[in-house]
């Protein structure tokens, strides 16, 4: 019979055996690679609307928790691409992911791909992306076309003849529109001209709205319905220099309006996005939210115009083309203009703070055909 002492020796030395055994490393893995092959634009013009495509792929099926395109300037502040991808697999075979749209202003950029996994952030290869006008490109959209429409504001607006203040049938009670979150209530003394321009004045009104909120008096200008009975149409090019108001719950816009299928805004604007036009094709949908700090602000003077191509509507600010949206308005397309003051109710952008009248004026609204 063994001992107790060589039991006790026997059992260590199967344990170290055992320890032994499990310190054998298993088969080496080689750590899973993502490589970028492309990334593209390199290049585009300032204020138009861009998107990036990054090209993929890895030396295994892999999963990473984000993926998209950073852009940083010469100071290193972040213009990254918006809408990066989250949970994406990566193969071998490769992975195409296009970004969401962004403008950019004049410069030299460093654009790259980036993912992220259970280790950080890996940056893909960088490159330079440049933005700045093409040469050639034509500075005047109404070169070669004749002034057919010129409204300066050098005088009292002509009421019936030019315009009609009263009333649109883009609103649905005529001279109100509460379930478009509008306030408005319309009035011809709500538009006063001098020195050429005119300002449009948005202040508390006596009327109560259907839906039980307080109206506001404000005014609007349509061609619909006067004598001359203006209409913009396919090809024509529309240019109008507006003061972007301060007040919250200023809705200005220049827009068309025709049976409501032929609805083209060449722009809208609220303070609570200081910097922002809202540009938006609803006859064939496209839009572009437009930001620019050097360009719109609040009190800033800012020339909008829009070219009504029938495959591509062209939106240009201080005279730089900044959206096309390749969708266009057809052959036909004809609608009556709208310049107007709306008062937000709330539900999108904020309504009124306080009873304080809110203003916006134009200087003046031109066509080219």
């Amino acid at each position: 019979m063994p001992t107790l002492g060589r039991i006790r020796a026997a059992a260590a030395t199967a344990a170290a055996a055992l320890t032994i055994v499990l310190a054998v490393p298993g088969p080496a893995h080689a750590a899973t690679t993502i490589t970028q092959d492309s990334l593209t634009p390199t290049s585009t013009s300032p204020g138009i609307s861009t998107t990036a495509t990054l090209k993929v792929h890895s030396t295994s099926c892999t999963t990473v928790k984000q993926l998209g395109v950073a852009v940083r300037d010469s100071a290193g502040r972040n213009f990254d691409f918006p809408n990066s991808l989250s949970n994406v697999t990566i193969c071998p075979s490769g992975f195409t992911y296009t970004s969401g749209a962004r403008t950019f202003l004049a410069g030299t950029y460093t654009e790259f791909g980036y993912y992220l996994d259970s280790a950080g952030y890996h940056n893909l290869t960088a490159q330079t992306l440049t933005v700045a006008a093409p040469s050639g490109t034509p500075s005047n959209p109404a070169q070669g076309k004749s002034l057919t429409f010129d409204e300066e504001f050098n005088q009292p607006i002509a009421y019936g003849t030019r315009w009609i203040g009263t009333t649109t049938s883009a609103y649905q009670y005529g001279n109100h529109n509460p379930n478009d979150d509008k306030l408005d209530w319309l009035q011809q003394s709500a538009v006063t001209v001098a020195g050429g321009v005119a300002t449009f004045t948005a202040q508390p009104s006596t009327h109560t709205l259907e839906n039980g909120k307080q109206a506001w008096n404000t005014g609007l200008l349509t061609t619909e319905g006067s004598s001359e009975g203006f209409q913009v149409r396919t090809n024509d090019y529309i240019e109008t220099r507006v003061q972007m108001p301060s007040g919250i719950g200023a809705w200005p816009a220049l827009w068309s309006w025709r049976n409501g299928d032929t609805e083209i805004d060449k722009y809208e604007y609220h303070p609570d996005n200081p910097n922002l036009l809202e540009l938006t094709n609803h006859v064939k949908p496209s839009q572009d939210y437009y930001t620019n700090a050097a360009a719109v602000a609040p009190g800033d003077w800012v020339t909008i115009g829009v070219l009504y191509g029938a495959n591509s509507v062209s939106w240009y600010v201080n005279g730089v083309e900044v959206f096309s949206d390749t969708t266009g308005v057809g052959t036909s397309f004809s609608a009556y203009l709208i310049l107007n003051l709306s008062v937000d109710a709330g539900t999108y952008h904020p309504a009124p703070q306080n009873n304080t009248p809110i203003t916006s004026a134009a200087d003046y609204v031109r066509v080219y055909r």
